[in-house]
Parts: structure tokens; sequence; C-alpha cells
């Protein structure tokens, strides 16, 4: 983990743990944020087809399927208060800076009986565009099947 974070992740985390958002996206005077949980807040951002490119990110939790939407929003730095070794590992090699509180191995999901059903849906893609379909594809799944 590098230590020297930049002014703007600071300011995004400490936006995330004082207001309650699971998610957090700034760059000078813009702000965005979301109390969605998962990877919806990233989808809507990307679906938004606003420009996130250089932004600061702060996210509660960063999987592998996170890791790749941030990709595709093109972020410049994240912290994030739990994230995955995939999700650290596909973020530095994309050149984006992470910090993080807690490394884990992988993301469970909600009932704490497995993992995250976004997080295997792209377990065996490097591919951020084909992720995004991935991703797309499993929420359609759990809503009809829920």
């Amino acid at each position: 983990m590098k230590t020297d974070i930049h002014i703007q992740s600071l300011k995004a985390k400490k936006i995330l743990q004082e207001n309650g958002y699971t998610c957090v996206l700034i760059k000078d005077k813009q702000e965005f944020y979301s109390r969605e949980r998962g990877v919806k807040p990233l989808l809507n951002f990307l679906d938004s087809n606003k420009d996130f490119s250089g932004f600061f990110a702060s996210d509660k939790v960063v999987g592998k399927a996170a890791s790749m939407l941030y990709i595709l929003l093109k972020v410049k730095e994240i912290f994030a208060e739990v994230i995955s070794k995939p999700a650290l590992e596909i973020l530095q090699k994309n050149g984006i800076a992470v910090f993080y509180d807690k490394l884990v191995e992988r993301i469970e999901n909600r009932t704490k009986d497995g993992f995250c059903p976004m997080e295997e849906a792209v377990l065996n893609c490097n591919s951020p565009k084909e992720s995004y379909f991935l991703i797309k594809e499993k929420l359609i799944f759990l809503q009809n099947k829920g």
C-alpha cells in the first residue's frame, strides 16, 4: 500500500465516512455520491455518460467487479475501506493508485455464506469492457431470481 495518498482522496474518504455514503467520486469542485449498495453506483456513473477521468474515489467495498468498473470510469486514485486481492492487483496493473484499510482474499456476499456474486461473475475475466456486460447480466439474473 502506498503512503502518499492525495488530498482529494482524503477528502473523498472523509465525505464517505462522515455521511454514510457507499461511494464518493470527487475532482476539483465536482462531487458525486451514492448510498446504493454493491456495484450499482458505479454502473449509474458509467451509464450517465459523464467524464470521470482523473477523479478520486472512495468506496466501502471494492471487489474485482467494482475495480473493473473503476477502470472504465478512468479514476486516478481509490481509497477502499475493504478491498479484495484480485481488485487490488487489477487496479495496480491499470495504473490506478490504491489505498485501503483492509485487504481480503475475496469479497463475501451479504449473508456471509459465500462470495459476492459480482466478484464471482468476473472472476476469470480480465477485460473491463467484458466485465461490464458480465456484471449487467448477473444483476438481471439476480433480479429475475429474487
